[in-house]
């Protein structure tokens, strides 16, 4: 897993301007291998819908790796004969692979892909991009499992697909619904700072993508799509499924060390007054508690279990002490991974030495309970000191989440976050003034071409008037015809 890349904080999204001037707003990659029969369709097919429904300007970009057939001729003779499509020849195998280069070549700001076969239905690309134009959002992805979709293929697909999905919720807690549908988009400007941190060049890529844009707490907008398979499709299904198990054994251990930096991905909040600090309420409060909750259902569960192990062999008391001391051990450690999300190994020492604090008030109240059994009963069945002792253990819970919350692990993530947030208001207000200033020295000088051209980073208002001037010739050209002599 690649570490040593320090991508930095993003900035706020933007609204891209409708009157974008000399740059496609959109770049569709069309990734290849041994493709010879269905590029030419599919490529112009896709180009006549984004001619016909598209209001921004667009490229094509076939991206050919390493492909042993008639693949690379047919993407050089479309590159020639449509304006809008370029073909991209890489030298190794691997959609991956293809998607990086391509994507990172780029100059678009909005950065999308699809099969070759065009199985999603092409009336959802203009949903899935809208988002990122409008600066809503950081990724998008078509979903063939999402309520509203429409899928036709065969039961094994459909079984490998849902199971598939389901290991990436139980395993790396993903909340997207559909990880491989060959149906995604990206602003450039995220992919610039994701891309570097993506090992993998192959099928799942893609997973690699979300999971590490969701964990940063990236914007996913999910779109159901309309997809029929593909039933010449050259994907080998184990071999896909066995790598992409790999990959998700990966993610998952970088992910429980803390080896990946995803706090340098923060993107500042936007106008919604729900994102606003509000001061004296606790954030994340509400998912603390369900964390710390499941832990301690779990951790309970273990205690009683090494409990019941240790008083077979000594007494009640020693037995007591012996269960709570492990099980605190590891309920400081997965309360701090999982509940308190704290990465590294920095503290975790301290962590632990405070936690035992913690196990001390837990000792004395479950020791007491246990004590106050003995001497109201000479010899009480195990059945009611197991009982007892889940009383006390309850009783303890809420002043154990307050000592953990308010002392053993402070809430530093978000004044760490604050002050972050604090220092990109006063870049983006240095850099309001700066923009201010250099206006008005434009003013006293006469306009040029080059300032007439919008900028990424600038607001706009958006338009009602179409981005670019309709054309008199908007069908796909034939495969005889070159479509620059006619326009």
């Amino acid at each position: 897993m690649r570490t040593d890349h320090c991508p930095g904080t993003l900035p706020a999204r933007e609204h891209l301007p409708a009157a974008w001037a000399g740059t496609p707003v959109l770049d569709v990659v069309v990734p290849v291998h041994n493709e010879e029969k269905d590029l030419r369709p599919g490529v112009r097919r896709l180009h006549e819908h984004l001619t016909r429904t598209f209001p921004y300007a667009f490229r094509i970009t076939i991206a050919d790796n390493a492909s042993t057939d008639g693949t690379p001729d047919v993407a050089a003779d479309l590159a020639r004969r449509i304006e809008e499509v370029r073909s991209v020849r890489l030298e190794r195998k691997g959609r991956g692979r293809a998607l990086r280069t391509v994507w990172s070549a780029s100059d678009a700001p909005v950065l999308a892909y699809m099969d070759v076969d065009l199985s999603t239905d092409l009336n959802a690309l203009l949903p899935l991009v809208a988002p990122l134009i409008s600066g809503h959002s950081d990724l998008a992805v078509g979903s063939r499992l999402s309520r509203g979709a429409r899928v036709v293929r065969g039961a094994r697909r459909e079984v490998i697909s849902r199971g598939y999905n389901l290991i990436l919720r139980g395993s790396l807690q993903a909340r997207f619904s559909d990880a491989q549908c060959g149906f995604k988009a990206i602003r450039r400007d995220v992919a610039q700072v994701l891309l570097p941190l993506v090992e993998d060049s192959g099928w799942f890529f893609d997973t690699e993508l979300l999971v590490l844009a969701e964990r940063a707490g990236l914007r996913i907008h999910e779109v159901p799509v309309d997809w029929v398979d593909d039933p010449d499709s050259s994907v080998h299904i184990v071999r896909t499924a066995t790598e992409d198990l790999k990959g998700v054994w990966r993610i998952g251990r970088a992910l429980a060390t803390g080896a990946l930096p995803l706090d340098r991905l923060a993107r500042p909040f936007g106008d919604d007054p729900r994102d606003r600090e509000i001061a004296d309420v606790p954030r994340g409060l509400a998912r603390q508690l369900v964390g710390f909750c499941t832990v301690g259902v779990l951790s309970t569960a273990f205690y009683l279990l090494l409990y019941s192990a240790f008083r077979a062999v000594t007494g009640a008391q020693l037995a007591n002490g012996l269960a709570l001391l492990v099980s605190a051990v590891a309920n400081t450690a997965a309360n701090r991974r999982l509940t308190f999300r704290v990465r590294g190994r920095g503290g975790m020492v301290r962590h632990q030495a405070q936690g035992l604090v913690v196990l001390a008030i837990g000792l004395a109240l479950t020791s007491g309970s246990l004590a106050a059994l003995d001497a109201a009963s000479s010899d009480p069945a195990h059945s009611t000191e197991l009982a007892v002792l889940v009383v006390a253990n309850l009783a303890a819970t809420v002043l154990r989440f307050l000592l953990f919350r308010a002392w053993v692990f402070p809430d530093t993530a978000s004044r760490a976050s604050s002050d972050a947030g604090a220092a990109s208001r006063a870049s983006s207000d240095a850099g309001a003034a700066s923009r201010a200033s250099s206006d008005a020295g434009a003013a006293s000088r006469p306009p040029s071409e080059a300032d007439a051209a919008p900028r990424l980073g600038t607001p706009f208002t958006p338009l009602l008037a179409p981005a670019r001037p309709p054309r008199t010739s908007r069908t796909a050209p034939q495969a005889d015809d070159d479509p620059r002599t006619t326009r």
